[in-house]
């Protein structure tokens, strides 16, 4: 079981939120490596270090369309006086055999190709006559439509310093550089240089499987038609959605009814495709609390201490909270409220930061500010509980959104902060510095 079984309580007994959240971290350990193609690797964390093997770029080349040439061939070159110089060749990118450039000698060149030997800068095509001896041109004609462009000769209407418009060899990164660090995201820039200095695969944390689902006979899939006293399933779209956000790969399941054996069913068959297990609605003590009902078994019945355990937190929104392990690898399982803020309050509070965990990145949790509160009067908070509202945050200042209700999903909507009352505090005046959970 989670280390929470060894911490004396009675049933009416409250953890705190961070006595819950440390259960949950010291029980979610890091997902094992594995071997990825790079684009499978998007989005997980990186195991190792990853070095250089080749400097980027591999060689010296151009930034330019443009001639590869001499400095001393186009000194003191300008509109009245060009210099005059002989065409030998074009080099272009990929280019293996290169031309020599000799002095009184140019290469046409084309951006990204190698500097041919002999040259020593590159003069954009723009300040030349392109070949054509009628002036500065605006760019170059295509090979296929003029080949004989790398002939003849060119008129340079400027001088050009010493590696001009010629980006170095291991000017971006050199071999033996640290180019990843381990623990790094790998997003679409990172996978970018793992490609460019040659890695096919990567050894990575792969993103944790997350399987959502809401429990309730009441429960509609949207696009459905609704009888009376039945609503809209939101939570499981919301926390997908969430998982998602936080990194996950996220599968959300249709709406389970309140029944536990078809709960339990459920949920054992979607073990085999899960790294966390997450439902929502039935953790509270109402007479139809299916989850707690069908978990609640797990405790006695797994071996190697295996189980749920379902306890209240003295925090509002999301009071009721279950956490533990199931099935055979005790893949872990947070039940959370049903109420839709209380659902999503405890998703950034506990969920998220698991998630995180699974994924072995150490910034598991929302940032937090310190912020002045822009109220229209007192906010009021039960004694005792760590209250968290709904907020907007600009620029150092948080206003509340809605009302503590916790089936407010409006208010939620326009939210993007939490706003964080401590357990210590019945009000907070209009103009208080707070704590803010910033959610965007």
């Amino acid at each position: 079981m989670s280390s929470a079984a060894t911490r004396p309580a009675g049933p009416d007994d409250l953890w705190s939120v961070d006595e819950h959240l440390e259960d949950i971290l010291s029980t979610v350990r890091p997902l094992e490596p594995i071997e990825l193609q790079l684009l499978d690797a998007q989005g997980c964390v990186l195991v190792d270090d990853v070095t250089v093997p080749v400097s980027l770029p591999p060689f010296d080349n151009s930034s330019m369309d443009g001639y590869a040439v001499r400095v001393a061939d186009v000194a003191g070159a300008g509109e009245e006086f060009p210099a005059v110089l002989e065409v030998v060749g074009d080099v272009a990118a990929g280019a293996a055999d290169l031309v020599r450039v000799g002095p009184g000698q140019a290469a046409r060149i084309m951006t990204g190709a190698p500097l041919p030997p002999g040259a020593e800068a590159v003069v954009p095509v723009e300040w030349t006559d392109g070949g054509l001896g009628e002036g500065p041109v605006s760019g170059m004609r295509a090979r296929s439509l003029a080949p004989e462009g790398a002939e003849g000769h060119v008129h340079v209407y400027r001088s050009a310093e010493a590696r001009a418009h010629v980006r170095a060899k291991g000017s971006d990164v050199k071999a033996g550089d640290l180019a990843l660090e381990a623990g790094t995201v790998l997003g679409p820039p990172q996978i970018a240089l793992l490609a460019a200095i040659g890695r096919g695969t990567v050894r990575v944390r792969p993103r944790p499987r997350v399987v959502v689902m809401s429990t309730g006979s009441e429960l509609v899939q949207p696009g459905e038609r609704l009888a009376g006293g039945q609503i809209y399933d939101s939570n499981s779209f919301a926390l997908t959605a969430a998982a998602r956000d936080a990194g996950a790969i996220a599968y959300r399941v249709g709406a389970v009814a309140d029944d536990a054996e078809t709960l339990r069913s459920t949920i054992e068959d979607q073990l085999i495709r899960a790294d966390l297990l997450v439902t929502t609605g039935g953790v509270s003590v109402g007479a139809y609390d299916v989850v707690k009902e069908a978990l609640s078994y797990a405790g006695d019945a797994d071996e190697a201490g295996s189980g749920v355990e379902f306890r209240k937190l003295a925090m509002q929104p999301g009071k009721p909270q279950g956490f533990g392990s199931i099935g055979p690898d005790h893949t872990p399982l947070l039940a959370l409220p049903g109420n839709p803020v209380s659902s999503y309050v405890s998703f950034e509070l506990f969920v998220r930061p698991a998630i995180r965990a699974l994924m072995g990145v150490t910034d598991l949790h929302r940032p937090r500010v310190r912020a002045v509160l822009k109220a229209d009067g007192t906010l009021r908070s039960p004694k005792g509980r760590r209250q968290f509202l709904r907020g907007t945050y600009t620029d150092g200042e948080v206003a509340p959104v809605g009302g503590a209700g916790s089936h407010l999903i409006a208010a939620l909507a326009q939210a993007d902060a939490l706003i964080v009352v401590p357990e210590d505090a019945e009000s907070v005046e209009p103009g208080s510095e707070v704590e803010v959970v910033l959610l965007g």
